[in-house]
């Protein structure tokens, strides 16, 4: 019987493992308010292991990009895929991103026998499947799959700098830092903001409101914002 002390649920592992090759697989880029969601499969070569593997989180963006490279270069097969902007919008961002990892793990050049997956979640996969919660820091094989999303998905956002300049992707990478939220303010959004994320439908709203100039007796002029269609003629 379930103790009533704690009301999360447990992980439970698997109680077989397939033999054959192990896929790990993470993403990068649920929260950001900007930009595709990215998912990563990595088989690593255990005879050509992989020093310093760790969640990309905790590295410095020049340890990622140095792992990026020795991972594509050493591992047995990598593919990275994405979910974009309108697929996210259009199916939530959860969704969007099951969609990214399946998209991953389809693009293998080898088929795996089982999949780790970070988190405790899987997506819809026709192989033997398991979540690890905290997998980026418990399992190589997820680690290299979360350093190539991230890397991957910090290099398109300077892309997306380099196309938008005034929102400063290259700095918060889409995140809703307050200077982010400040260019949503004063821009609007853009194609590759995520309309269904709140501070980007919020920035949208506001931005379709006019400034109306509204005379009142005895007083200044006052400005203020309300539609059109609610002012008397």
């Amino acid at each position: 019987m379930r103790s009533r002390k704690s009301s999360k649920p447990e992980q439970v592992p698997l109680a077989w493992d397939a033999p054959g090759l192990l896929a790990g697989v993470d993403e990068a880029g649920r929260g950001p308010l900007a930009g595709p969601v990215v998912a990563a499969a990595v088989i690593l070569d255990e005879l050509h292991p992989i020093k310093g593997l760790a969640d990309s989180k905790v590295l410095t963006p020049l340890r990622r990009e140095r792992l990026h490279d020795e991972i594509l270069a050493k591992a047995l097969c990598c593919s990275i895929a994405v979910a974009s902007v309108d697929e996210i919008d259009t199916h939530n961002i959860l969704q969007a991103t099951m969609l990214a990892m399946r998209r991953a793990v389809q693009g293998l050049r080898l088929r795996p026998s089982k999949v780790l997956v970070d988190g405790n979640r899987l997506p819809a996969l026709d192989v033997l499947a398991e979540a690890i919660v905290k997998g980026d820091a418990r399992v190589k094989a997820i680690s290299a799959a979360s350093i190539l999303a991230k890397v991957h998905r910090d290099r398109l956002c300077l892309s997306l700098h380099d196309e938008f300049p005034q929102y400063g992707f290259a700095t918060h990478k889409g995140y809703g830092t307050p200077e982010h939220l400040a260019a949503l303010r004063q821009h609007g959004a853009c194609i590759h903001h995520r309309r269904s994320f709140s501070p980007v439908a919020q920035a949208l709203q506001i931005a379709a409101v006019p400034d109306v100039v509204v005379q009142v007796e005895s007083t200044l002029p006052t400005r203020i914002a309300m539609p059109l269609d609610r002012l008397t003629p």
